[in-house]
Protein backbone atom coordinates (compact mmCIF):
# COMPACT_ATOMS: atom_id res chain seq x y z
CA UNK A 1 0.00 0.00 0.00
CA UNK A 2 1.43 3.38 -0.88
CA UNK A 3 1.01 6.66 0.98
CA UNK A 4 -1.65 7.94 -1.42
CA UNK A 5 -3.85 4.83 -0.90
CA UNK A 6 -3.39 5.13 2.87
CA UNK A 7 -4.45 8.79 2.86
CA UNK A 8 -7.42 8.00 0.64
CA UNK A 9 -8.61 5.18 2.90
CA UNK A 10 -8.19 7.35 6.01
CA UNK A 11 -10.10 10.20 4.37
CA UNK A 12 -12.89 7.83 3.44
CA UNK A 13 -12.98 6.44 7.00
CA UNK A 14 -13.21 9.95 8.50
CA UNK A 15 -15.95 10.83 6.03
CA UNK A 16 -17.97 7.75 7.05
CA UNK A 17 -17.46 8.36 10.78
CA UNK A 18 -18.38 12.02 10.35
CA UNK A 19 -21.56 11.16 8.46
CA UNK A 20 -22.53 8.62 11.13
CA UNK A 21 -21.96 11.14 13.93
CA UNK A 22 -23.98 13.74 12.05
CA UNK A 23 -26.91 11.30 11.67
CA UNK A 24 -26.77 10.44 15.37
CA UNK A 25 -26.77 14.15 16.18
CA UNK A 26 -29.78 14.80 13.95
CA UNK A 27 -31.72 11.92 15.53
CA UNK A 28 -30.82 13.09 19.04
CA UNK A 29 -31.85 16.67 18.21
CA UNK A 30 -35.19 15.48 16.78
CA UNK A 31 -35.83 13.34 19.84
CA UNK A 32 -34.93 16.17 22.22
CA UNK A 33 -37.10 18.66 20.34
CA UNK A 34 -40.11 16.33 20.35
CA UNK A 35 -39.81 15.35 23.99
CA UNK A 36 -40.62 18.82 25.32
CA UNK A 37 -44.25 19.24 24.24
CA UNK A 38 -43.71 20.99 20.90
CA UNK A 39 -46.49 23.07 19.40
CA UNK A 40 -48.38 20.79 17.04
CA UNK A 41 -51.75 19.30 16.44
CA UNK A 42 -51.86 17.55 19.80
CA UNK A 43 -50.40 18.49 23.11
CA UNK A 44 -48.65 15.27 24.00
CA UNK A 45 -47.65 13.57 27.20
CA UNK A 46 -44.36 11.86 27.90
CA UNK A 47 -43.61 8.83 25.77
CA UNK A 48 -45.73 6.00 27.10
CA UNK A 49 -44.05 2.96 28.58
CA UNK A 50 -45.49 -0.25 29.97
CA UNK A 51 -44.96 1.11 33.48
CA UNK A 52 -46.75 4.43 32.92
CA UNK A 53 -49.10 3.62 30.05
CA UNK A 54 -52.28 3.67 32.12
CA UNK A 55 -51.54 6.93 33.90
CA UNK A 56 -50.13 8.81 30.89
CA UNK A 57 -52.22 7.50 28.01
CA UNK A 58 -55.32 5.89 29.49
CA UNK A 59 -54.32 2.53 27.97
CA UNK A 60 -54.55 -0.57 30.10
CA UNK A 61 -51.03 -2.05 30.46
CA UNK A 62 -52.36 -5.51 29.51
CA UNK A 63 -53.60 -4.12 26.19
CA UNK A 64 -50.08 -3.02 25.23
CA UNK A 65 -49.06 -6.60 24.60
CA UNK A 66 -51.98 -7.14 22.18
CA UNK A 67 -50.43 -6.86 18.75
CA UNK A 68 -52.74 -8.88 16.53
CA UNK A 69 -54.74 -5.83 15.42
CA UNK A 70 -53.84 -3.92 12.25
CA UNK A 71 -55.32 -0.73 10.78
CA UNK A 72 -55.35 -0.19 7.01
CA UNK A 73 -56.30 3.26 5.68
CA UNK A 74 -57.39 3.66 2.07
CA UNK A 75 -57.06 7.35 1.22
CA UNK A 76 -58.91 6.96 -2.10
CA UNK A 77 -61.84 5.17 -0.45
CA UNK A 78 -61.62 7.36 2.66
CA UNK A 79 -61.98 4.39 4.97
CA UNK A 80 -60.00 2.72 7.74
CA UNK A 81 -60.33 -1.04 8.14
CA UNK A 82 -59.59 -2.89 11.36
CA UNK A 83 -58.09 -6.36 10.97
CA UNK A 84 -57.38 -8.93 13.66
CA UNK A 85 -55.42 -12.06 12.70
CA UNK A 86 -55.84 -11.14 9.00
CA UNK A 87 -59.64 -11.12 9.44
CA UNK A 88 -61.57 -7.92 8.63
CA UNK A 89 -63.39 -6.88 11.81
CA UNK A 90 -64.84 -3.49 10.86
CA UNK A 91 -64.44 -0.69 8.33
CA UNK A 92 -65.15 2.97 9.14
CA UNK A 93 -65.55 6.10 6.95
CA UNK A 94 -62.95 8.81 7.57
CA UNK A 95 -61.92 12.32 6.57
CA UNK A 96 -58.32 12.81 5.42
CA UNK A 97 -55.79 15.62 4.98
CA UNK A 98 -56.57 18.55 2.70
CA UNK A 99 -54.29 19.87 -0.05
CA UNK A 100 -51.07 21.09 1.51
CA UNK A 101 -51.71 18.99 4.64
CA UNK A 102 -51.98 15.55 3.01
CA UNK A 103 -52.22 12.48 5.22
CA UNK A 104 -48.81 10.77 5.01
CA UNK A 105 -48.63 7.39 3.29
CA UNK A 106 -46.60 4.48 4.61
CA UNK A 107 -46.38 1.99 7.43
CA UNK A 108 -46.47 3.25 11.03
CA UNK A 109 -47.22 2.07 14.57
CA UNK A 110 -49.52 3.50 17.22
CA UNK A 111 -47.31 5.26 19.77
CA UNK A 112 -49.84 7.23 21.80
CA UNK A 113 -53.46 6.85 22.87
CA UNK A 114 -55.53 9.36 24.83
CA UNK A 115 -59.10 9.63 26.01
CA UNK A 116 -60.67 13.10 25.78
CA UNK A 117 -57.52 14.83 24.49
CA UNK A 118 -56.76 18.54 24.31
CA UNK A 119 -56.27 20.05 20.85
CA UNK A 120 -53.58 22.55 19.90
CA UNK A 121 -54.19 24.46 16.67
CA UNK A 122 -51.26 23.74 14.32
CA UNK A 123 -50.93 27.37 13.21
CA UNK A 124 -52.09 29.60 16.09
CA UNK A 125 -51.13 27.33 19.01
CA UNK A 126 -54.56 27.89 20.62
CA UNK A 127 -55.42 25.05 23.04
CA UNK A 128 -58.99 23.74 23.22
CA UNK A 129 -59.79 21.53 26.23
CA UNK A 130 -61.84 18.30 26.03
CA UNK A 131 -65.54 18.85 25.39
CA UNK A 132 -68.10 19.37 22.62
CA UNK A 133 -66.04 22.13 20.91
CA UNK A 134 -62.84 20.05 20.75
CA UNK A 135 -61.91 19.16 17.14
CA UNK A 136 -60.24 15.91 18.33
CA UNK A 137 -63.47 14.53 19.72
CA UNK A 138 -63.34 11.82 22.36
CA UNK A 139 -60.24 9.80 21.40
CA UNK A 140 -56.73 10.25 19.98
CA UNK A 141 -54.68 7.41 18.45
CA UNK A 142 -51.32 8.88 17.39
CA UNK A 143 -49.13 7.12 14.86
CA UNK A 144 -46.68 9.75 13.55
CA UNK A 145 -44.74 12.78 14.75
CA UNK A 146 -43.20 14.67 11.85
CA UNK A 147 -41.28 17.56 13.32
CA UNK A 148 -43.89 19.70 15.07
CA UNK A 149 -46.90 17.98 13.51
CA UNK A 150 -48.68 15.06 15.17
CA UNK A 151 -50.75 12.75 12.97
CA UNK A 152 -53.30 10.21 14.15
CA UNK A 153 -56.88 9.04 14.24
CA UNK A 154 -59.32 11.12 16.24
CA UNK A 155 -62.97 11.97 16.62
CA UNK A 156 -64.40 15.29 15.48
CA UNK A 157 -66.92 17.95 16.37
CA UNK A 158 -67.84 18.20 12.65
CA UNK A 159 -69.04 14.71 11.74
CA UNK A 160 -70.75 16.04 8.59
CA UNK A 161 -67.25 16.43 7.04
CA UNK A 162 -66.45 12.69 7.25
CA UNK A 163 -65.60 11.44 3.76
CA UNK A 164 -63.88 14.67 2.70
CA UNK A 165 -60.28 15.90 2.50
CA UNK A 166 -60.45 18.59 5.20
CA UNK A 167 -58.00 17.82 8.04
CA UNK A 168 -54.47 19.01 8.82
CA UNK A 169 -53.14 15.54 7.94
CA UNK A 170 -54.96 13.55 10.59
CA UNK A 171 -57.63 10.93 10.00
CA UNK A 172 -60.95 12.13 11.39
CA UNK A 173 -63.65 9.68 12.43
CA UNK A 174 -67.14 9.86 13.86
CA UNK A 175 -66.84 9.90 17.65
CA UNK A 176 -68.71 6.61 18.11
CA UNK A 177 -66.41 4.96 15.54
CA UNK A 178 -63.13 6.17 17.02
CA UNK A 179 -64.29 5.13 20.52
CA UNK A 180 -65.10 1.63 19.21
CA UNK A 181 -61.78 1.39 17.34
CA UNK A 182 -59.81 2.73 20.33
CA UNK A 183 -60.93 -0.27 22.36
CA UNK A 184 -59.67 -2.67 19.67
CA UNK A 185 -56.10 -1.37 19.26
CA UNK A 186 -53.09 -0.88 21.51
CA UNK A 187 -49.71 0.79 21.55
CA UNK A 188 -47.64 -0.80 18.81
CA UNK A 189 -50.59 -1.62 16.53
CA UNK A 190 -49.53 -1.41 12.87
CA UNK A 191 -51.07 1.38 10.77
CA UNK A 192 -50.79 1.17 6.98
CA UNK A 193 -51.80 4.26 5.01
CA UNK A 194 -52.33 3.48 1.32
CA UNK A 195 -53.25 5.66 -1.68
Amino acid sequence: MNIRDDRLSRSFMFLCVGAALMLVGIQWFAWAANSQNPPGILRRSAWPTKANATSQTGVDAAAIARSDARLVVSLSERRVSLYRDQQLIKSYPVAIGQAGWETPRGSFHVFEMQRNPEWRHPITGEVIPPGPDNPLGQRWIGFLIDGRTHVGFHGTNQEDLIGQAVSHGCIRMRNQDVVAMYDQVALGTTVEVRP
